[in-house]
This record gives structure tokens, C-alpha cells and sequence, in this order.
């Protein structure tokens, strides 16, 4: 076995000594060196040897693999240092390849543009967790434990006790828990909820939140705010109305609806209203001091209002032809 193993070494040093080309030298590496080449093949006898005669040819095959190593990885540089012809050169002649830039997600264009909205009226950009705790999503805002909300068919709980967020709601709270008044703040982000996808509906999508909290805080604040969105979003002369509603975490609470020229009717575009004292109690802010207001839109709606999309899920399945189009 000791003498087969020198003879493959002095085989491929001669066969090595006589390459033209890097693509020789890959086949050579796999001839000797492969899971089935010649080294394996010879090292596979050492079963056959006596307990002595092991320890012989077993230094002799790391010796004769290391050598094989070294003379393949020297001949490679060598290859490299002298310019060889089978390494691909840049043929400045060729034209370019034209790569098409790319365009932001719409959603994400939305996103920015609202954020961006809120950002110059002083609100401040925050995040929060996409799984969250019974707390954050349904008791600290205020709906009780008979809400609809907080069925299972309404909401995504987890097999550890939590869930994944319904709204981004969540993130006021912790953002009261940790801040003092006064502050306004926005955030953005993906919500969660087991809906039939459809034209309109779909299981993940994303909202925006806005929270202001601070001394005097009144409906008229809210509604100023609300108006300059809607005016910078959808232009100057867009047309907006506030309607009664009904929502656990704020009273007096509202809809808000903008006029839509192409359709000739009025559109909901967000839910608004002053913050429940309640919900300013959960998070030890007095509401005998301060008051504020919240309001949160749907990003997908906004979107679609905008650039004329009628079926959600043309945003989620990722079609160049439709993308391209932003």
C-alpha cells in the first residue's frame, strides 16, 4: 500500500507538470483527490493491513494528501501569476447589460408619504412588536373580555399564551407606559387578523397609528390635524367629514370620510377620535389633567384610494407587471 501511494504521488506530480490550463487542473484535483478518485481508492486498502503496518501506511497517506494538496493549490496560483487564457476576461468592446432600477413596494411609498405627513406636524416616528400580550391588544385599550375582538375568529393566538397584534394600537400604550406627556408620535407597521381574503379583506395587512396626549388636548386638535393629512395626502381641495362611531379606546370617537369626485359618493378613510380616560388610567396618566387624541388608517386603503387598485391582494402577490407600474 506504501508503495502504491508513492506511485500515485510521482504520477501526479508528472501529470500535474504537464497541465496547459485551469480546467485541466479542476479535473485533475478530482481524479486524485475526489470522494472516488485514486487516493481514495488506495486509502480504502488500509483495512486490509495488520494493526502495525496501519500506523505506517496511515502516516504515509496524510504525508502523500498534503503533498497532492499543496502541489494542486501551487499550481493554481501559478495559473493565476501568468495570466491564463481560460480565465475570463472583460471584453470592453461587449455593450453594458442594462439592469432596470427598482421602485419602491406601494405600500411602502404610502407608508413613507404618511409617516413623512405626520413627521412635519411634530409627531414622532415609534415601533412596537408584531406579538404581542392580551394586555397590549385588547386590555389596556380598553375592550373588555366579551369584545368580539377578542374571539379566536377575530384574532390570531399563539400556542405560548400570546398573540399576534390586531392593531397597531398596541404601540400607543407602550409608548404612554414608558413616556410622560406631553408627546405625538406615529406608527406603522403589519397587524394581523384571520380574515377570508378577498377583493377587500386580507389576514395581514398594515396600519398607521397616531397618538397626542398633553394638557388641553381638544376634538378641535384632532380634527385641524386630520385636516391638513387630508388635504397634503389626496390634495388641497379634497373634501372630508367626520362621522359618529363607536370605538372602545377613544370617546367621542369618529369616522372620518373624504369625498370622492370619481365615484360621487364619500369613502372612509380612518377612525379617530379623544383618547377613553380609561385607557389613560391603564397606563397611570391622569385624565383629570391630561387629555389626547388617536387615530389610526389602514395603509392598503389609503393605497388603493390613491392609485385607483381595486383588489387587495394585487399588493401581495408580487406581479413585475403590476409593481412596475409605481
Amino acid at each position: 500500500m506504501i508503495n502504491a501511494l508513492k506511485q500515485l504521488e510521482r504520477d501526479a506530480q508528472a501529470e500535474a507538470a504537464a497541465l496547459s490550463d485551469r480546467s485541466a487542473l479542476e479535473d485533475l484535483k478530482v481524479k486524485y483527490l475526489g470522494r472516488k478518485g485514486l487516493f481514495a481508492s488506495v486509502s480504502a486498502k488500509i483495512s486490509e493491513l495488520s494493526p502495525e503496518e496501519k500506523r505506517l501506511a496511515g502516516q504515509e497517506m496524510n504525508r502523500v494528501k498534503q503533498l497532492l494538496e499543496t502541489l494542486f493549490s501551487s499550481k493554481e496560483g501559478s495559473f493565476q501569476s501568468s495570466g491564463d487564457d481560460s480565465v475570463r476576461k472583460i471584453d470592453p468592446t461587449m455593450p453594458g447589460t442594462f439592469r432596470a432600477p427598482g421602485n419602491l413596494h406601494p405600500l411602502t411609498q404610502v407608508m413613507s408619504d404618511v409617516v413623512d405627513i405626520f413627521e412635519r406636524l411634530g409627531f414622532c416616528l415609534v415601533d412596537g412588536p408584531e406579538v404581542e400580550t392580551e394586555r397590549y391588544n385588547f386590555e389596556a385599550l380598553n375592550i373588555p373580555l366579551n369584545h368580539p375582538a377578542r374571539d379566536s375568529f377575530d384574532t390570531f393566538y399563539l400556542d405560548n399564551g400570546k398573540l399576534l397584534r390586531s392593531q397597531t394600537s398596541t404601540v400607543q400604550i407602550r409608548v404612554m407606559e414608558k413616556m410622560k406627556p406631553p408627546f405625538k408620535i406615529i406608527a406603522p407597521g403589519k397587524v394581523f387578523r384571520p380574515d377570508a381574503t378577498d377583493a377587500t379583506h386580507s389576514f395581514m395587512f398594515h396600519q398607521i397609528e397616531g397618538l397626542m396626549v398633553d394638557e388641553g388636548v381638544s376634538f378641535a386638535d384632532l380634527k385641524g390635524v386630520l385636516f391638513a393629512f387630508a388635504k397634503e395626502f389626496f390634495g388641497p381641495k379634497t373634501k372630508v367629514r367626520f362621522c359618529p362611531h363607536f370605538f372602545p379606546f377613544t370617546e367621542p370617537s369618529a369616522d372620518i370620510d373624504i369625498w370622492s369626485e370619481q365615484r360621487q359618493s364619500w369613502l372612509e378613510i380612518l377612525g379617530a377620535g379623544l383618547v377613553h380616560p380609561n385607557v389613560l388610567e391603564a397606563v397611570k396618566i391622569d385624565p383629570e389633567r391630561y387629555t389626547g387624541f388617536a387615530f389610526g388608517m389602514g395603509v392598503e386603503r389609503l393605497a388603493m384610494l390613491r392609485y385607483g387598485v381595486e383588489d387587495i391582494r394585487q399588493f401581495f402577490e408580487n406581479d413585475v407587471r403590476f409593481l412596475r407600474q409605481f
